[in-house]
């Protein structure tokens, strides 16, 4: 499954300099951080993304 998100450019150049850093590519690091994410999910999770989800509600609405 392919998945894509939007990105400002500070959070791009962000997302590459980690990688760069770790040595591997942007598209990479992104995944990794997915997969932990959604099977290692901290204690609060739930709440968090409650709060990002009403926090971009519009956002999603009009992507949608």
């Amino acid at each position: 499954m392919r998945v894509a998100i939007d990105l400002t450019d500070e959070q791009l150049a962000q997302l590459n300099d980690q990688a760069s850093a770790l040595g591997v590519r942007a598209e990479e690091l992104a995944r990794a951080a997915v997969v932990d994410l959604v099977t290692k999910p901290a204690p609060d999770f739930r709440e968090v993304a409650a709060r990002v989800l009403a926090k971009n509600a519009e956002l999603y609405r009009r992507l949608g």
